[in-house]
């Protein structure tokens, strides 16, 4: 490695703590707001629906819990790359980035893995909160921290180019209102999709958050919907395409240079 690639490796690390350390300080709103919202769901559906287990190894709080984690997730993965650039946006200083010696793939990889970090910081803070009064058991960790990771990734980069794309954080609340709330919910967050029509278990075997909450799920419980090997290699190939699509915006400069 030459010495400029080392400095260029030594800004990414810089670009990665601000990323870090933007969302540590609000750590109220950041960490402790998806906890108490996680805390309100379980309460409300434990209430509603109770601790029957319908002969199942597991109880309902117990199927909740993944889903309630990977929605937190994919929520908060998307605001911190979104909300990052638009602040940068809205306070002009999107161009230092841009004019840095860092390219399209340091930069895109700086908020990439400061989403994942957030991700991965949200999750084990509702995993541990919901182990207190929760029997929670992983079954395969190794792969909880590949959907985790993989999510985060997945909305992170979608949050990415919807900072690039919009110019008010109103459209950035449409997106999340009318794209990200809906299809997490619609994924199996609180139920399992093998009680749906077939015709409906087609369509939502086309949205890829179905295979993040069913991974995550069958990571905790050892069982899925789907065939966990698929949703893997599934949100592989979007992080892959959406890391790409990012670079290529960004080193185009789109909506950033005007």
């Amino acid at each position: 490695m030459n010495k400029q690639e080392y400095n260029k490796f030594i800004m990414l690390w810089a670009f990665y703590n601000k990323e870090v350390s933007r969302f540590l300080k609000v750590w109220g709103q950041t960490i402790l707001g998806p906890v108490i919202t996680t805390s309100l769901f379980l309460m409300i559906f434990i209430v509603a629906v109770g601790e029957k287990n319908t002969g199942l190894p597991y109880t309902y709080a117990q199927f909740l819990v993944p889903g309630l984690i990977m929605m937190t997730v994919i929520q908060n993965a998307f605001a911190n790359t979104s909300s990052s650039l638009m602040m940068a946006k809205m306070h002009g200083n999107i161009i230092d980035v841009f004019m840095s010696p860092l390219t399209g793939i340091y930069v895109v990889t700086g908020f990439l893995l400061g989403a994942i970090t957030r991700g991965l910081f949200v999750s084990i803070a509702i995993l541990l909160y919901s182990m207190i009064f929760i029997d929670v058991k992983i079954y395969n960790i190794g792969l909880a921290l590949y959907y985790v990771i993989s999510a985060s990734g997945v909305l992170g980069l979608m949050g990415v180019i919807a900072g690039i794309i919009c110019i008010k954080f109103d459209q950035i609340s449409n997106f999340t209102s009318l794209f990200i709330t809906p299809f997490s919910f619609l994924s199996g967050t609180f139920y399992s999709i093998s009680k749906l029509p077939e015709s409906v278990q087609t369509v939502i075997h086309y949205n890829p958050f179905f295979y993040m909450i069913d991974g995550l799920r069958y990571s905790f419980l050892g069982t899925s919907d789907s065939h966990v090997l698929l949703g893997g290699l599934v949100l592989l190939a979007i992080n892959i395409v959406l890391f790409t699509l990012c670079v290529i915006l960004w080193n185009k400069g789109y909506r950033i240079k005007s």
